[in-house]
């Protein structure tokens, strides 16, 4: 087997592109779990467009179950999870989790009363999974 990212990563969707948001936003759950085995590391990458107004700030969250949901602890990530404005807008910013949970999600918590919002997307990387290459769908 060829070494490569291809080989050893699968990539999920959490909050995926959509229209313009003004208002909170919750993920979907991704499970490292997937593919039979698990993966032993998880990068989020928030893709984010223009944003006109409001602060929208992301956290991410872990879960044990994928129904009881807190914040990530710092001690847990890598890199600091964005506040984002129009003044820091067209960005990719990505932050890695090295926590022992199951599930993750990214929460963006908009605060402002933005009239327009912002437009972002984001997704979880996940990597070294147990058995590899891991299997696509």
């Amino acid at each position: 087997m060829r070494q490569s990212l291809y080989n050893t990563a699968l990539t999920k969707s959490t909050i995926a592109p959509a229209a313009v948001r003004a208002a909170t936003v919750t993920g979907v759950a991704v499970d490292r779990m997937t593919d039979q085995g698990g993966f032993r590391s998880a990068l989020v990458a928030v893709n984010v467009g223009v944003v006109t107004d409001g602060t929208h700030t992301v956290v991410v969250q872990d879960s044990p179950n994928g129904s009881d949901w807190t914040a990530v602890a710092d001690e847990f990530l890598q890199g600091t999870e964005p506040a984002i404005t129009s003044s820091n807008d067209d960005r990719v910013y990505e932050i890695g989790y090295t926590g022992h949970q199951r599930y993750l999600r990214v929460v963006v918590n908009v605060t402002g009363s933005p009239a327009t919002g912002g437009f972002y997307d984001a997704t979880i990387q996940l990597g070294w999974p147990r058995r590899m290459p891991p299997s696509r769908a």
